[in-house]
């Protein structure tokens, strides 16, 4: 096989449909276009998006305002409160917490919030620990330990 004998498959291609040749040919006189109005005349038709009086789709949607930055961290939430089934010296890392079904998706990291008080010492690890949640885990005599 030659590289001028190379052809595509059979029914791949089409003749293009040369339209306005007579009526034999079967896409004379009109030639598709129907009779008279914007649509028949050459250069005629209307705009994209053009909607016939309707207000316009683009128009009809609500402003869309401000951007969502694509760096940001989406964390599992975990309050103090929702701390209370662990009991007193437990660890308390992101696997303890998936364990008590406590986080929405592993695969994001976990940050404990304030919520609630601790009335036992726990150690805690975790991705981000607010001021408040800290404060509260080292009155009740626990730690706190930063994961990166």
């Amino acid at each position: 096989m030659k590289l001028h004998e190379l052809q595509p498959n059979e029914g791949k291609t089409k003749k293009r449909k040369r339209v306005g040749r007579g009526i034999s040919a079967g896409q004379g006189k009109t030639a598709g276009r129907g009779t008279k109005g914007q649509g028949a005349r050459a250069g005629g038709g209307t705009r994209l998006y053009h909607q016939g009086g309707n207000l316009p789709f683009y128009r009809r949607l609500p402003f869309k305002r401000g951007f969502t930055p694509i760096n940001r961290v989406e964390y599992n939430e975990v309050n103090l409160d929702q701390l209370a089934a662990f009991g007193a010296n437990q660890e308390v890392t992101p696997e303890t917490l998936e364990a008590a079904r406590l986080l929405r998706d592993t695969r994001k990291p976990v940050v404990i919030l304030g919520r609630g008080d601790v009335k036992v010492a726990l150690k805690v690890s975790a991705h981000r620990v607010t001021k408040g949640a800290r404060e509260k885990i080292e009155a009740a005599g626990g730690s706190v330990e930063i994961i990166e």
